[in-house]
């Protein structure tokens, strides 16, 4: 006859563990939402490709031919604006949809036991998709402005998963946030929007004054956007270190921040949602 022991803290304990265990379900949830995203439809896919582009081609109109910003070095101003596009749009796609995460799948919370944190980690394999998906493009126009990239492109994938713990750190917190308070869910456009213009999307971080480089570097999407380009450009876009490892010491703190704020909130989701 089998026993069952009730071991006090056995849930906490082996919390991490669980993640592990429970890895077949990120994989369900993940492909739950791709399938949602993408079947029986060609906007998705089309959306994944004509937001980045129409936006790429409205910021190099602004800022490369009104504003008579430079670019980096002699690359084109277009696949300039691109190279920073990629991430940021990469970005805000895993926020936004981390951020709703827990809201969209309250039917689950109350029902079965397992790490929530799966639910908004789940989320990051869709905005991936986009990206890829947007890559597309980036190839095209490095064949077009027969710009070949060099051996930093190997580099990439560290700067994607940076941009992709950019995003869960914040979207951890506020969806736990967005559990309890709602109206969360009205600040994350905002964010996004804001933080579009305030990071060098549109234009090199090299237009920032030197004195004030390092305090720009304190959003974090600086650094990893300054990384995308060095890495698609070569060296006519170097990375500002100093700035780059403030930027990384910023997604570390709010990584750590949500983790924390997130695990303190989860015992209650079931009882709020």
């Amino acid at each position: 006859m089998n026993e069952i022991i009730i071991e006090a803290g056995r849930t906490e304990k082996n919390y991490w563990a669980d993640i592990w265990r429970y890895r077949e379900l990120f994989i369900i949830l993940a492909w739950r939402d791709i399938s949602v995203r993408y079947k029986q439809t060609i906007i998705g896919v089309l959306w994944a490709i004509l937001r980045p582009f129409l936006t790429m081609i409205v910021f190099t109109v602004i800022f490369s031919r009104i504003a008579k910003l430079p670019s980096d070095g002699n690359a084109p101003y277009a696949l300039m604006v691109f190279a920073a596009m990629l991430p940021w749009s990469l970005f805000s796609n895993a926020l936004s949809e981390s951020s709703n995460s827990l809201i969209d799948n309250s039917n689950l919370i109350g029902k079965v036991y397992f790490p929530r944190l799966i639910i908004p980690s789940a989320t990051l394999v869709t905005a991936f998709l986009d990206f890829l998906i947007s890559f597309i493009i980036l190839a095209g126009m490095m064949v077009y402005y027969q710009f070949a990239p060099g051996w930093y492109m190997l580099l990439l994938p560290g700067f994607i998963i940076l941009a992709l713990l950019a995003s869960l750190g914040p979207g951890l917190w506020i969806t736990a946030l967005n559990v309890k308070y709602r109206d969360f869910r009205y600040i994350i456009p905002f964010v996004v929007q804001f933080g579009l213009y305030v990071s060098p999307v549109g234009f090199s971080s090299r237009v920032v004054p030197e004195q004030w480089r390092l305090l720009y570097s304190l959003n974090p999407m600086v650094g990893v956007i300054d990384g995308f380009r060095w890495c698609i450009l070569g060296v006519e876009s170097p990375v500002y270190w100093p700035g780059f490892l403030l930027s990384l010491a910023v997604i570390t703190l709010f990584l750590w921040l949500g983790i924390s704020r997130f695990r303190k909130m989860e015992k209650t989701f079931a009882d709020l949602i």
